[in-house]
């Protein structure tokens, strides 16, 4: 069942300025947030095409996907690969998220895409990585991860699902720090929560918030753009490769530049994922 996570809606817009106070409760509670509509669907659509694209140009390199489970992969692109790079780093809705959240000094540092297809089985709940000191220790989230479907998702195209709250487990027992154990499973199923985007909509979440991708039971896949950011002192960057060329660097203003952790590429290189979870490979047992 579908719970209702809090949504930010346009009107809620002062000028430039989001609530901070609703986004950090959202986040710091129940983990993910969402602004409905912060892109046109004619946006959407072209970013569906770039995805598409790079998916396809993936699929016939060596180590150009990585897989999240049977019929499921995972692809690290570059920024120059999607058109619309520049209009997600710069949304205003994006900017106040990762300020609030982490910082004025935040790094994106990840671009890609996940592609849940036709016959996707349930991901066993999981971390994408384990929970650093600062969330630990500190009760302070240092990363987030933005989501965006290229797609309307409905039931039966495996929706993505998240435990509110879990980000705050701490991950006694867990596999690597990032799978619980299955006595666990009660709990985040009772809690689970699936969402249902639309073109042009856009999520924040927590990475360390327990989650899931389920079922895909129609005849359709359902990608997902994922954008990863940093506050200052985290280390997610090390598990990626984000490069630009000279030209498009110097294309970026410079609002943009700064926040910025890549190389700077005269050609850029086919990328190689790094960050392989080898507990997603097989699906839920």
């Amino acid at each position: 069942m579908e719970s209702p996570l809090p949504v930010v809606q346009p009107q809620q817009k002062l000028a430039h300025h989001y609530d901070v106070a609703t986004i950090m409760g959202g986040l710091y509670g129940e983990g993910m947030i969402a602004l409905k509509g912060a892109f046109s669907r004619a946006w959407a659509a072209r970013l569906h095409e770039d995805v598409l694209a790079a998916y396809e140009n993936a699929l016939k390199r060596p180590g150009g996907t990585v897989g999240r489970g049977p019929k499921r992969h995972y692809v690290e692109i570059h920024p120059e690969d999607i058109r619309g790079f520049l209009d997600l780093v710069s949304h205003p809705w994006v900017v106040a998220v990762c300020e609030a959240v982490l910082g004025p000094e935040y790094k994106v540092v990840e671009i890609g895409f996940d592609v849940p297809n036709p016959g996707a089985v349930h991901q066993p709940w999981h971390r994408d990585f384990p929970a650093p000191p600062d969330t630990i220790e500190g009760r302070r989230l240092n990363s987030l991860a933005f989501n965006l479907t290229t797609v309307d998702v409905t039931d039966e195209m495996g929706p993505f699902e998240i435990a509110p709250g879990t980000q705050w487990d701490l991950p006694d027992g867990f596999e690597h720090g990032m799978f619980p154990p299955k006595e666990l499973y009660p709990r985040y199923e009772q809690r689970a929560s699936r969402r249902m985007p639309q073109m042009g909509d856009i999520s924040a979440r927590s990475a360390l918030t327990i989650h899931r991708g389920t079922a895909n039971n129609s005849n359709k896949a359902r990608p997902a753009l994922v954008l990863g950011v940093d506050a200052p002192g985290a280390i997610n960057a090390e598990r990626h490769d984000l490069q630009v060329t000279r030209p498009y660097y110097d294309s970026l203003p410079e609002a943009v530049r700064r926040h910025l952790t890549c190389r700077i590429v005269e050609t850029l290189e086919p990328i190689v994922q790094a960050h392989t979870i080898e507990g997603l490979m097989m699906g839920e047992a």
